[in-house]
């Protein structure tokens, strides 16, 4: 009875507490909105999960075309974070450093394939690559409805996420290590590889692994421009496409769990790579 007593008191006084102190009721409600939505989000997954059998979901994941596409989506992804970043890493310091005419309208481009649909984005590839330059480009290097379309259509996205990230890595950077630098006779090409980019290593991380996580979900962009091809351009989004479409549930479900699977391993390790640097 007294340890009743003792819980039911101590509840009265939180009650009495939140109803008084008005910073608890404004975190309390922070509190209830994030578990909200974390809940929705779990709940998502797990019903997922749960609809199939272990035993159906991997069965569904021996099959050859899977397979196949699998190794396509890690190949591709790997080729596309590493693109992203070669182009991000430049974009994003002469953003960060530099002000210049047409800065806030360059800025403005390059964000558009961020808000653009990715079907649009699919179809203007599709569009570029029948003109006259895209043509004698796809002649030399064949992009249209290929593995080398997989990672253009990937590449477009994920740059752009990329260079978001870079952008804001750089600007979070002092620019005083490299005026010293340069006191000491270091070129800005020099000052740059040898004092900035070390201390932007877990923002190249950041921004490796996002175009990575994002490149992997492109189903549009891909679709249109290098198609659904099994066994040639199928990459995991589309091949949940093409088994809801043959009505093979347990194969789209599986591959979506693995796609899960794949984005929690990057953004753990984008976590803990962040953290050693």
């Amino acid at each position: 009875m007294d340890h009743l007593a003792r819980f039911v008191t101590g509840i009265i006084h939180f009650l009495v507490s939140f109803v008084r102190d008005r910073n608890s009721r404004f975190w309390s409600l922070l509190g209830i909105t994030t578990a909200g939505y974390v809940l929705f989000i779990v709940a998502l997954l797990v019903a997922t999960a749960v609809h199939s059998t272990p035993g159906d979901l991997l069965a569904a994941l021996q099959s050859r075309e899977i397979q196949h596409s699998i190794f396509l989506s890690l190949l591709t992804c790997s080729l596309t974070a590493l693109l992203s970043l070669i182009v991000a890493v430049p974009i994003g310091y002469l953003l960060a450093r530099r002000n210049f005419f047409g800065k806030a309208l360059m800025e403005s481009i390059l964000d558009i394939p961020i808000v653009l649909p990715p079907m649009v984005i699919g179809l203007c590839l599709l569009i570029l690559f029948q003109t006259r330059l895209g043509g004698a480009v796809d002649a030399v290097i064949p992009f249209t409805y290929t593995v080398f379309g997989v990672v253009l259509a990937q590449f477009v996205i994920g740059a752009a996420f990329a260079i978001r990230t870079m952008r804001s890595t750089f600007d979070q950077l002092s620019c005083r290590p490299e005026d010293v630098a340069m006191t000491l006779g270091c070129s800005r090409g020099g000052a740059m590889w040898r004092v900035t980019l070390p201390a932007a290593g877990k923002g190249m991380v950041a921004a490796a692994s996002v175009a990575w996580a994002r490149s992997l979900g492109e189903f549009g962009p891909v679709l249109v421009f290098a198609g659904a091809t099994r066994m040639r351009t199928e990459v995991l989004p589309t091949t949940v496409w093409l088994e809801l479409s043959v009505g093979n549930l347990e194969g789209a479900i599986g591959v979506s769990l693995l796609m899960v699977f794949f984005a929690m391993v990057v953004l753990v390790a984008m976590r803990l790579m962040g953290e050693r640097w």
